[in-house]
């Protein structure tokens, strides 16, 4: 019982790491840090790195960049395309040493796991943020902004405490997202739609489609002359 508790225990610190990790890279760190340093968690090897001081350093001034960026419409949009380049190698190499000091192989699973899932929930942060945006006051980007920060921090106590209760709520996470992507997608394709559209982008005709019912008239090519010699 002892040994399927360390391993659910590895699973859900190493999918708990890439998942906060897609949502809020510096807040994951800080805290890991700040536990580790006070005494209050013992990471594995592979991520005992994150409790050095300059890391803590590090991971606490990018979360105040991240502090107020994310809370400006238009801004958190740009800083999370940035960020995709960011926050998915790091959940990845996060996961990957959450479980790194057992074997190679499995730390290697661990972060191509790790890195879809930071993928995953990055993906819902950005997108969602793109929803939010069309709203024009900044409540709502504050509201979303501080929601995420306390369900990364809620997130990652219950995979340090509670790891039977995380993977409930990590499988219930990936069905969401699994449901929502596609929708959430389509609404990003409206919204960068209506932005051509209101900039002056010119859509391309459709092509005409062929009539063959008996005694149709062919559709005639445009901007060629018809046979009295006009257009």
């Amino acid at each position: 019982m002892d040994q399927l508790d360390q391993i659910t225990s590895l699973i859900a610190l190493s999918m708990g790491v890439a998942w906060a990790s897609g949502i809020n890279l510096y807040a994951t760190l800080l805290m890991l840090g700040v536990l580790n340093n006070m005494g209050h968690i013992d990471l594995p090897p592979g991520l005992e790195i994150v409790g050095d001081p300059l890391v803590i350093m590090a991971a606490g001034l990018m979360y105040c960049v991240e502090f107020f960026a994310d809370k400006v419409p238009g801004v958190d949009t740009g800083w999370d395309t940035l960020h995709t380049f960011i926050r998915i190698p790091a959940g990845a190499a996060l996961a990957a040493g959450a479980v790194g000091d057992i074997s190679p192989v499995v730390g290697l699973a661990a972060a191509i796991v790790g890195g879809s899932v930071a993928a995953g929930s990055h993906s819902l942060k950005a997108g969602t943020r793109v929803m939010i945006n069309t709203s024009p006051e900044p409540v709502t980007n504050w509201t979303a902004s501080f929601s995420e920060d306390l369900i990364v921090l809620g997130g990652l106590w219950a995979a340090l405490n509670h790891p039977w209760w995380f993977l409930a709520a990590f499988v219930l996470f990936i069905l969401f997202l699994i449901w929502v992507l596609p929708k959430l997608w389509r609404g990003i394709k409206r919204v960068f739609g209506f932005l051509a559209r209101l900039f002056g982008a010119k859509e391309e005709p459709e092509p005409e489609v062929p009539d063959f019912r008996p005694g149709a008239q062919p559709a005639k090519p445009q901007g060629l002359p018809s046979s009295d010699g006009r257009r």
